[in-house]
């Protein structure tokens, strides 16, 4: 099972972006091996930020809620959405004080604790540094998937 974190999700359905092709043939190779690609409830509310940003702010499209709304459903035919609950929590505590993790990188610890709760051991990634501290986690970038 792989985890497709939220740089993933964006560039799935931004067919102008010049990884999209790359993210696509990612996911397509993943599903054709009979691998599942799911996603955390963390990736998709961050997803839902980046697409209801205003354009004018860093990385925002400036979408509307009825557009993004679509688009998370489509998301959800493609990525099963893990469950959260409070040994998720448990574990992300864990992780943050062994890791010393600050700031916006909580984020990134929340989606390792899902994994880690879920039997996940695998992230499709175009933040791969982000990831490699945390020990049993494959981390991947799309261009590594052949």
């Amino acid at each position: 099972m792989y985890l497709a974190d939220t740089n993933i999700l964006l560039r799935f359905l931004l067919r102008n972006d010049p990884a999209y092709p790359t993210i696509r043939q990612a996911v397509r190779i993943l599903k054709t091996r009979r691998e599942q690609v799911v996603t955390t409830s963390q990736n998709m509310a961050e997803f839902w930020n980046v697409c209801t940003r205003p354009i004018t702010a860093r990385g925002g499209l400036g979408l509307s809620i009825d557009s993004t709304e679509r688009r998370v459903r489509l998301l959800e035919r493609h990525f099963r959405v893990l469950a959260d609950n409070s040994a998720t929590y448990e574990q992300w505590k864990a992780l943050v004080l062994a890791h010393q993790v600050r700031g916006v990188q909580v984020h990134d610890a929340r989606i390792v604790a899902t994994m880690l709760k879920s039997g996940v051991a695998s992230i499709l990634t175009t933040n791969v540094s982000d990831f490699r501290r945390y020990p049993g986690i494959n981390v991947f970038a799309p261009e590594d998937i052949a």
